[in-house]
């Protein structure tokens, strides 16, 4: 039976209790991408979480205001979910990247 994939995710609260939350490749975790006038910190505490099976995700993502997807596996899953369409990805450094605003 294959593992099951791992993404890091990690929740954020505003001070009205919404969530915020970033969803990252575990691989990618700590590194910084840059590209003309666009940065990924992904070493920047905001990516920092815990690893969550794609299943574990998907739930957090139900009480989410705002997500941030970084990585192929990341967006291909808010892809997947119906969360992104292909139009709201960027890439920086052929990284990957989407915000939703869930609200």
């Amino acid at each position: 039976m294959p593992t099951p994939i791992k993404i890091i995710v990690n929740v954020h609260k505003t001070a009205d209790n919404k969530k915020i939350v970033a969803v990252c490749d575990n691989e990618l975790i700590g590194k910084k991408f840059e590209e003309k006038n666009l940065q990924l910190d992904l070493a920047s505490n905001f990516y920092r979480g815990e690893e969550k099976t794609e299943e574990e995700a998907i739930k957090i993502f139900h009480y989410a205001y705002i997500i941030n997807f970084v990585g192929k596996r990341s967006v291909e899953l808010a892809l997947k979910q119906g969360i992104i369409s292909g139009n709201n990805i960027i890439y920086i450094k052929k990284i990957p990247h989407a915000q939703a605003i869930l609200a």
